[in-house]
């Protein structure tokens, strides 16, 4: 066993041991589950493994992808679930969106943008307005008409039952779009990648309102991953194969357990998209995907082929 591999299992073990469900089997009641003895709380002390610096110049070759991670594939359920029951109100067990999402609202997450280049910063207002509408109904239109000068002064309100409001949930995202960056780094000779963004795919909400057949979906925000590193390593995703060794969205992510495809990689063109150039051909854009990934993966091997 090398180094790299003792230092990763002491890295999980220490997270296993200070964020498994604490005082599970010593708890006689149920309000008990959860909280950290004085021991746990003074070696509860972990953060997410700092990046090493590198420096451009051992860049030897560098490339930018972006991916689509579908949320209807089995292996990136632990992005997606739970989205609803009592687990829900569990501080560990939430979905990536919801992780998101608490972290804007609370001033944690603030490098939140509109685009994969970080150029323009998206406020919380403006999130909100993606994120929720409220409307009238029929009846609590007729209910306003009847006296319109008192709801105009704030004397009388709609009643809360002729007021629909429709919400973008956790179980609406269907997949996230995220950006990273493929390079060589010829001091340690080995092929590396660094996430650089990540983006939630959500149904356009007026779109979902109108109960439209098919739904329009668009980009919600775009978060620079290592300004939220902190916030997500806090954050546990269910381990399916151990639930007392739960591993964080920042190991998760990290350590690229999910599954994503190539749809843009930078280029001459603008960055075009593939699906640009591959028109009307879902077969020949998957191809295209697995080409562009062959291409950075064999980049390493041919640089130990005499």
């Amino acid at each position: 066993m090398n180094w790299r591999n003792s230092i990763a299992i002491l890295v999980l073990g220490l997270s296993a041991t200070t964020f498994a469900q604490s005082n599970l089997l010593n708890a006689k009641t149920p309000d008990q589950i959860g909280k950290k003895t004085e021991a746990e709380l003074s070696a509860d002390n972990d953060k997410p493994l700092p990046y090493g610096y590198v420096h451009d110049r051992d860049i030897l070759m560098g490339k930018r992808i972006w991916e689509f991670v579908d949320l209807d594939e089995r292996v990136n359920f632990p992005l997606y679930f739970p989205v609803e029951g009592d687990v829900m109100s569990s501080p560990d067990r939430r979905p990536l969106y919801n992780v998101l999402i608490s972290g804007i609202k609370e001033g944690k997450i603030t490098e939140v943008y509109d685009s994969s280049y970080f150029t323009t910063k998206k406020t919380l207002k403006d999130i909100e307005s993606s994120l929720f509408t409220v409307d009238t109904t029929d009846v609590g239109r007729e209910q306003m008409n009847e006296d319109m000068d008192a709801y105009r002064n704030g004397t009388k309100k709609i009643d809360e039952e002729f007021i629909r409001k429709t919400e973008i949930e956790a179980y609406d995202v269907s997949a996230y779009r995220i950006v990273g960056y493929w390079y060589f780094d010829k001091r340690q000779g080995e092929l590396k990648y660094r996430l650089l963004g990540i983006c939630p795919v959500v149904p356009d909400v007026f779109s979902k309102k109108n109960n439209d057949a098919e739904l329009e979906y668009i980009d919600l925000f775009w978060v620079y991953f290592p300004s939220t590193r902190d916030i997500l390593h806090e954050a546990k995703a269910f381990n399916n194969r151990n639930s007392a060794m739960p591993f964080s969205f920042d190991h998760l992510l990290n350590a690229r357990r999910f599954s994503g495809m190539i749809y843009l990689e930078e280029n001459v063109y603008g960055d075009r998209k593939i699906a640009d150039y591959m028109k009307e051909n879902a077969q020949m854009q998957l191809l295209e995907s697995d080409r562009v990934k062959e291409k950075i993966r064999d980049f390493e091997q041919d640089m130990w082929n005499y």
